[in-house]
């Protein structure tokens, strides 16, 4: 009787396969389109990234939601570990605002949106990119190597990496500004691995990508 592939060894081809069709297909999308944020985050995101993972997830793999994250085991010490780590991201936000504006000016970057929007846009950008990075990718690394500190270091890189097109072509951010942008990009990268390898419930990463990105909001 053959060997029955488990899904750590099944999956790592479709994860790169996944990873592959991101970075050439939302590197393509930022090289030529811009729609308004919330067109993008709450309706081509979705669609372009998380339709042909649950694809993946539900007829490559044979997997349920659970496998990504989505569910309600552990959710209130996820929302707890989020908020704990969150608030060194927050933090983070007011020192880089202070100084790059000799004031802490929280409508620098937000525009004319109320600022409820801008939270609304933030939690559709993390749903989308969690399960993605976190619920996917680093949980089937994870498996695949049976190391979780090199699963990290790995998802953390490919999540840097997709990062790069919307440096270039979206912020058109200075090369120092790029790698301080990156470089914040990364960080973030270890700690959402961190608490989701910790919690296995995905609100936690995307409530402690939440806290990260505004931030980021703020340092543009």
């Amino acid at each position: 009787m053959p060997k029955t592939k488990n899904i750590s060894e099944v999956s790592i081809h479709y994860v790169v396969a996944y990873f592959a069709y991101l970075f050439i297909g939302w590197g393509f999308y930022r090289l030529l389109f811009q729609f308004p944020e919330e067109v993008e985050e709450g309706i081509i995101k979705p669609i372009v990234w998380l339709l042909p993972l649950f694809a993946i997830v539900f007829q490559k793999e044979k997997q349920n939601l659970a496998s990504l994250g989505i569910t309600f085991k552990n959710l209130f010490p996820s929302i707890y570990m989020a908020l704990a780590l969150g608030a060194v991201f927050v933090i983070e936000g007011l020192i880089i605002n202070f100084f790059k504006y000799g004031n802490l000016s929280f409508n620098a970057n937000v525009g004319d949106k109320l600022i409820t929007i801008s939270l609304l846009i933030s939690f559709l950008t993390a749903i989308s990119e969690e399960i993605s990075f976190r619920g996917y990718i680093f949980a089937r690394l994870a498996m695949f190597f049976n190391n979780e500190i090199l699963a990290n270091l790995i998802s953390t890189c490919l999540w840097t990496l997709i990062h790069v097109p919307i440096t270039i072509f979206v912020l058109k951010t200075d090369m120092p500004t790029s790698i301080v942008y990156l470089s914040l990009v990364f960080i973030f990268g270890l700690g959402s691995s961190f608490i989701f390898a910790r919690s296995k419930n995905i609100a936690s990463s995307v409530f402690l990508h939440i806290l990260w990105q505004w931030p980021i909001i703020l340092f543009r």
